[in-house]
């Protein structure tokens, strides 16, 4: 991570370093360094995009955009499952395992999912529920997981 260290005093203060990045959608904008969130195996279909920052709007809650950091035209409209399928069910632990996570804690993982749209028409938003983003929150380190689960579809209506 990239800090300074400012001493004044018995006291420090950390300061993260302030990023500009393009986008497509949203311009330039600023952001932490610290946040950015690095997925070693990158998305699935998008080979070498692997650092993304989570950019909340208040005009798109409950809405996240995902954005890539490298490409700015690269940018996922991602939403917690929880919200519109309170009964959404993934096992966790071999990805925990794999990305060696097992003792970070609950408290430090963040599951998304990625949103489809189709020209703006809310009856034919849907959710990827079998491609879920599991995101360690202590680390900024991502993986989009692969659920084999025939109950969920790739394109579940979220309304």
């Amino acid at each position: 991570m990239l800090q300074k260290q400012l001493v004044s005093g018995e006291k420090k203060v950390l300061r993260s370093k302030i990023l500009k990045i393009e986008t497509t959608k949203f311009g330039t904008i600023q952001i932490e360094a610290e946040k950015i969130i690095t997925m070693p195996a990158g998305m699935l279909g998008f080979q070498g995009r692997k650092r993304f920052i989570i950019l909340e709007r208040k005009e798109t809650q409950p809405f996240y955009w995902y954005q890539c950091v490298d490409d700015p035209a690269l940018a996922f409209v991602i939403i917690n499952p929880y919200l519109f399928k309170p009964d959404y069910s993934v096992d966790l632990k071999p990805t925990l395992k794999e990305m060696s996570w097992e003792a970070d804690g609950e408290e430090n993982l963040k599951l998304y999912v990625v949103v489809n749209t189709s020209n703006g028409a809310s009856d034919k938003i849907t959710a990827n529920l079998i491609g879920p983003l599991l995101i360690n929150t202590q680390r900024c380190e991502a993986v989009q997981m692969a659920i084999h689960n025939n109950l969920y579809s790739h394109k579940y209506p979220i309304f």
